[in-house]
């Protein structure tokens, strides 16, 4: 049975049982405990908890990505990070018979799979289940396993290890793959680990409420949670003995096989599974990165390249694997043949870097080798951990390149050093949410927003607050919270910022300066300008509509912006964070490479033309389920409520937003771009300016063209001209400068030979210079090697302020092996030189300022060593 019919058969199953079937959730939940959707039940989170009630059975085929389980896969034949999970939920309605009955009927009747093949365990003191398998089901209680909460629990040893909360014993349902399969043994049974029986079903039953160590309470509502891995169900129906031969993954197991030439199943699988759950992730907006989400993206790619790496592919290719999974995978997951071009390139980025990383990382761990003492066998583990932190450098290369020149590495002293970093950068993470940094409060107020069409507001105060106490008033000159029950002013938060304004009534006023939320409050730091505020007092509190007007235009122009890049660079462009103030913003969004000056034009002149359409800027108030549903866009890594508010632009901006915007693009005025730059792997950020800001911004360029027309004495529409023009005429004396001086140094060149030393391995010239750069030396040291066969060239000059060197050797001398690069290396410290180079030449910098004679001395010294014949 094909893998598709398979997850037709299970949904349509349940969909005749009276079973809701929800669509896959994203690989990113909205749930801030996890990082990824991990099991089928994640997005069925608030019926479990009863705070959603319109559902009581549920069924669903969701993708999940774990990363526990890592390390083993590709060495196991069911391991995966990637995978689907097929599953039932009953919230408060069946409970334990219904669900193994419907477990049973599904397996034998839709699937026909032989009553013979299949086993089942229980909880080993769930006598309910037991009888119902027996009773019911009519199970041999001899094909029964009784387990203990390590195996037949949820969560694992939750009974004595924790965590408190909703709890249960679960039963599993076995195939038998038969005794060929097994260890031989008698009492062989799914209790046995020898890869006899293939768990397919885990039928968990949600009934207890673990409030301390072995102490449990009977839940008011008893749930179902039941999860059967669709790839493994699908090896048992193909007949396969590993979820890496079916349908959906042998075609690119085959593919790299071809790619890779090797055997080493373990690889191959490891690749196959990597790849597809990175381009699953990509696809629902997760680049790779350092941090989070990203960094597993990151790890994901760079483990499977490693294997092809290690494998002898010296080059990308995982990235080609994805049309494979776009094809194989486009029926139940359409998003990935999408995106396929998108993810495609994002892959084939990362590996790249990846690539270029290990070559740096190689050349500087030959430098660390070389810099070892000849009897140490033991490289050092800070060196390793340095290459590891700084270049990316995999200790895995580190081991081999090690192990191939007979050393060592201190496995458990670099651990350790990673272990300590992690710690350190945890510490270094944290950061105090409580409100202004400086205020450890708690404020059980609740504050009405209506400053989405109101600049001014008649409120309430319900709340004061000085230096963490609250109090009934505030007297003039004295800085605090003010709480109202409604406002106009906006808190910071979405990466808008806060509004600014005063709270008044009668001969009293408060200045606002920042605003946050804190819980269900809104609160507002500010200072008493001018009499005294009680509590309860009537209020009228206004923002500064100046202030807002231009939040309101830098934060449309957000929307604009990604709208104008998805349509430039692709739709893998996703917002992942910005910061709106006034008239001018950053936005920081998914995209692999620097954008070109042709990409940058063209997007800022898309922005504009959108607020040239003078397009109305449309809010609306809908269901999370129709906002996702009508494509609105979501600020990557936000949780969001079951009704949204959705800001619509034109046809080509849908967006989830609660900050504050204008009502028409024209009011943005122009928008301009700052600046471009990389935020970190995968992720870019654009800085612009609209509104007075970008009036400004131009104002500034014209002065500057006028300034500058004024002094290359030509039209503010020439400039261009009179500056291509000056770069001509430079060019063109730079060119005779340096003619005047290549005819100087051919007359230097009979003094400078009759100069030369004699030294064993052929002729010294080390000579001193003034006003000289690299160009000029390097020209004269080879007017020196072609007169002179065997040479060793060492000059000095006064340059700009600093004391320059080359040294090179003639053609003869170079083929017998000597490496002037490595020579200035060998000598540097000594000498009191800063450089270095190739094989024929180097260059760089001298610290002795003023010392020659000495320099030369010694430079004579290490040549006169020299023996090459």
């Amino acid at each position: 049975m094909k893998s598709d019919i398979l997850r037709t058969k299970f949904l349509d199953f349940f969909r005749e049982k009276g079973h809701k079937i929800f669509p896959s959730d994203s690989l990113v939940p909205d749930d801030p405990t996890v990082l990824f959707t991990s099991a089928g039940m994640n997005q069925f989170k608030p019926y479990f908890l009863g705070e959603k009630k319109d559902t009581r059975r549920a069924c669903s085929c969701q993708k999940c990505l774990r990363t526990g389980d890592l390390e083993k896969v590709g060495t196991t034949a069911y391991h995966h990070t990637f995978f689907e999970m097929l599953g039932n939920f009953s919230f408060g309605d069946y409970f334990k018979k219904e669900a193994i009955e419907y477990a049973w009927e599904f397996l034998t009747q839709e699937l026909n799979i032989k009553e013979e093949n299949l086993w089942a365990s229980v909880y080993q003191k769930d006598e309910e289940a037991y009888k119902i398998w027996v009773d019911n089901i009519g199970l041999d209680p001899k094909k029964i396993v009784k387990l203990g909460q390590a195996d037949n629990f949820w969560p694992a040893n939750a009974l004595t290890l924790g965590p408190n909360g909703p709890c249960g014993p679960c039963s599993e349902i076995f195939f038998d793959r038969g005794k060929e399969h097994g260890c031989g043994r008698p009492d062989c049974s799914p209790a046995c680990s020898c890869g006899r029986f293939v768990e397919i079903w885990n039928l968990v039953f949600t009934q207890f409420n673990r409030v301390g160590e072995n102490k449990l309470e009977n839940l008011p509502q008893k749930n179902i949670d039941t999860g059967m891995g669709l790839e493994r169900m699908a090896a048992v129906l193909q007949g396969k003995g590993s979820n890496f031969e079916i349908d959906i993954f042998s075609p690119v197991v085959d593919k790299i096989k071809e790619i890779i030439k090797t055997d080493k199943t373990n690889l191959i699988y490891a690749i196959a599974d990597h790849v597809r759950a990175a381009a699953f992730a990509i696809a629902d907006g997760v680049y790779p990165s350092n941090e989070s989400r990203g960094y597993v993206v990151r790890k994901l790619i760079r483990k499977a390249l490693w294997n092809g790496y290690v494998s002898g592919i010296k080059k990308a290719f995982c990235y080609r694997l994805v049309p494979s999974y776009a094809g194989l995978m486009k029926e139940p997951y359409p998003e990935l043949s999408k995106k396929e071009n998108d993810i495609c390139a994002v892959i084939k980025a990362e590996e790249e870097k990846f690539l270029h990383t290990v070559e740096e990382g190689r050349k500087h761990f030959y430098e660390v080798i070389s810099a070892m003492p000849s009897q140490s066998r033991s490289i050092p583990s800070q060196a390793c951990f340095k290459l590891y932190d700084t270049y990316g450098f995999p200790l895995e290369l580190a081991k081999q390149m090690a192990q191939e020149r007979k050393l060592t590495i201190d496995e458990e002293a670099f651990a350790d050093m990673l272990r300590r970093q992690k710690k350190q950068s945890r510490q270094k993470s944290k950061f105090d949410n409580a409100v202004f940094s400086r205020q450890q409060i708690q404020i059980d107020k609740k504050t009405e927003f209506i400053g989405y069409d109101n600049f001014s507001v008649s409120a309430k105060i319900t709340g004061i607050i000085k230096e963490n106490v609250q109090l009934d008033k505030l007297s003039e000159g004295e800085k605090g919270i003010l709480i109202l029950d409604k406002t106009a002013f906006y808190p910071v938060g979405g990466g808008q910022n806060y509004d600014k304004g005063v709270i008044r009534k009668k001969e009293a006023a408060f200045a606002v300066e920042e605003v946050q939320r804190v819980g269900d409050a809104i609160a507002h730091l500010g200072v008493v300008s001018s009499g005294v505020f009680s509590l309860n007092d009537k209020v009228e509190a206004e923002i500064d509509s100046w202030r807002r007007q231009a939040l309101c235009r830098a934060h449309t122009a957000t929307h604009l912006l990604q709208a104008a890049l998805r349509k430039i660079l692709g739709a893998h462009v996703a917002q992942q964070g910005s910061f709106v103030e006034e008239d001018r913003f950053r936005f920081d969004f998914t995209h692999f490479k620097a954008l070109t000056n042709e990409e940058l034009k063209m997007v800022e002149e898309l922005v504009n033309e959108y607020i040239l359409n003078a397009d109305e800027v449309r809010k609306e108030i809908m269901s999370i389920s129709k906002a996702k549903k009508e494509g609105a866009l979501a600020f990557f890594g936000d949780k969001y409520a079951d009704t949204v508010r959705v800001i619509s632009i034109g046809n080509y901006s849908k967006e989830l937003c609660g900050g504050t915007h204008l009502s028409n693009t024209a009011e943005a005025g122009s928008f301009y771009i700052m600046s471009e730059s990389s935020v970190s792997s995968g992720v870019r950020r654009i800085e612009a300016v609209v509104g007075k800001q970008a009036y400004q911004y131009a104002c500034g360029f014209r002065g500057e063209v006028f300034e500058l027309s004024l002094l290359l004495k030509s039209g503010t529409n020439k400039v261009k001209d009179a500056v291509f023009g000056m770069l001509k005429e430079i060019k063109e004396k730079d060119s005779q400068i340096k003619k005047i001086q290549r005819d100087s140094a051919q007359q230097l060149l009979g003094k400078i030979l009759a100069d030369s030393i004699s030294i064993s391995a052929g002729a010294a010239f080390i000579n001193e210079f003034s006003d000289k750069d690299y160009d000029y030396l390097l020209h004269l040291a080879d007017l020196i090697k072609q007169k002179e066969k065997r040479a060793f060239i060492f000059f000095v000059s006064r340059n700009k302020g600093k004391d320059i060197f080359v040294f090179t050797a003639s053609a003869d001398i170079i083929g017998e092996g000597f490496h002037c690069g490595e020579f200035i290396k060998k000598v540097k410290d000594s000498l009191g030189l800063k450089g270095g180079g190739s094989k024929a030449s180097a260059q760089g910098i001298i610290t002795l300022k003023g010392l020659f004679e000495q320099v030369k001395d010694k430079m004579l010294k290490e040549l006169s060593t020299i023996s090459l014949r």
